[in-house]
């Protein structure tokens, strides 16, 4: 089947996420070591088919790149010489580690669980494609509606027109 791949690239570790199928949801799949992060999606790809890969890039808050900008890079070219023929997409991983961290404590994670970095690099990398997958469907991420522009039957603050 058809996946996108979310990655979230680390010195050390590497989450991993997938889409389904049709593209709309991320899933994280697993935290790998960075060294062996290319085997992991040379035999991932055997059984899946992926149509582009989804990288994390890391971009300080004056919208410069940050100083992991050099590790990335060079993981981007390893990526790239492995699957020359599937597209590289680079996504603001901005906040995704403090997000990752409010949902694992929002999931009801243990603080044993919270504190396993692994949990947090995919749920990292599942956010991030989920990020993709949203402006690429245009959804902001509730089925396709935008929050600032609901319609009125489905509003809560529904208001009455002045006549």
């Amino acid at each position: 089947m058809d996946r996108y791949i979310g990655i979230d690239y680390g010195r050390k570790r590497t989450g991993v996420a997938a889409s389904d199928p049709l593209g709309i949801f991320a899933s994280a799949l697993d935290t790998i070591d960075s060294t062996k992060i290319i085997d992991y999606l040379k035999n991932y790809a055997t059984s899946e088919r992926i149509l582009a890969f989804v990288v994390g890039y890391p971009i300080n808050m004056d919208g410069q790149p940050s100083e992991a900008q050099a590790y990335v890079d060079v993981f981007l070219k390893q990526l790239q010489k492995a699957f020359p023929d599937t597209p590289v997409h680079l996504e603001d991983e901005r906040f995704t580690s403090v997000l990752a961290q409010r949902a694992l404590i929002d999931g009801g994670a243990k603080k044993s669980e919270r504190r396993e970095k692994g949990s947090v690099d995919k749920i990292s990398a599942a956010l991030i494609l989920q990020s993709y997958l949203d402006r690429q469907s245009g959804s902001s991420g509730v089925a396709g509606m935008d929050p600032l522009n609901v319609p009125d039957s489905l509003s809560r603050n529904k208001t009455r027109r002045r006549k």
